[in-house]
Order: structure tokens, then C-alpha cells, then sequence
């Protein structure tokens, strides 16, 4: 084979490991700059920190302990289903905006795995579609 065969072959072989390389690096978690301690959880959609942050947890939601949609029963479950899962717990925290009520709307991970699907997967909440587009699993 020619020397420029040879190239034209390696060329292919680094484009091809450089592609897969960078589509590996996307499909991986992601990763966390920073974690929080869940002080505890309202209802099953909304935390304090111990620093005294509200979270709202982003693209779920759960029922509602008060007001005119008020599920009482399913809301408890939802919060005592929550606190039981993170509250106490150090957690990695994906902040994305604020809410109306100045609250932080984050995605939350334990030992990596998403708290929202966590709970969505287990019946404990829904995907707020309306607000879901931040949330890659809730597509």
C-alpha cells in the first residue's frame, strides 16, 4: 500500500474513535459540581436544604397536600415516600432556573440515579410534561 493510503486508512481510524469517543462522553451522567444536604421534603415535590434552599424538583409533580386539588392520602405518600428516600441525605444537585416563588428548580441524584424517575417509576409522581424539556428521561 502507498503512504497515502496508509494516512487516508489512519485518518478514517482517528475520525471514527474520535466520534464515538465524543458520543460516549455525552451519553455519560452527568456530572456534579456540587452537592446539598436534603434537610426535608413538604409534599413529594419540593425540599429544604439545610442551608435553608427551597427545591422545587423539576419536570415532576406530585399531589397536592392543600387546595382545591388536594389528594391528602397521595400527597403524604408522595412526601413520606421522598423524605424517606433523601431527607438527611447528602445529594448531587442540577440546578436549572427559579420558579415564580423564587424557589430553585434542580434535579436531584442520589448514588447517581435521578430522584425524579425514582419517583415517577415507582407511582409516587408524573412527568409535568408541561415543564419536562429540561429533563432528558422525561422525554
Amino acid at each position: 500500500m502507498s503512504q497515502s493510503v496508509h494516512q487516508h486508512l489512519l485518518i478514517k481510524v482517528i475520525d471514527h474513535f474520535f466520534i464515538h469517543s465524543i458520543l460516549s462522553i455525552a451519553l455519560l451522567p452527568p456530572l456534579f459540581a456540587e452537592t446539598v444536604i436534603i434537610k426535608n421534603c413538604y409534599d413529594g415535590d419540593t425540599c429544604t436544604t439545610t442551608k435553608g434552599e427551597k427545591i422545587r424538583l423539576a419536570c415532576i409533580d406530585t399531589p397536592e397536600l392543600k387546595g382545591n386539588k388536594a389528594d391528602p392520602t397521595s400527597a403524604k405518600e408522595a412526601r413520606d415516600y421522598l423524605n424517606a428516600m433523601i431527607a438527611g441525605q447528602k445529594v448531587d444537585i442540577r440546578r436549572i432556573t427559579k420558579d415564580r416563588y423564587k424557589r430553585t428548580v434542580a434535579e436531584l441524584f442520589i448514588n447517581k440515579e435521578n430522584i425524579q424517575q425514582i419517583m415517577v417509576d415507582n407511582g409516587y409522581a408524573s412527568i409535568y410534561k408541561k415543564y419536562a424539556s429540561p429533563c432528558t428521561w422525561a422525554k
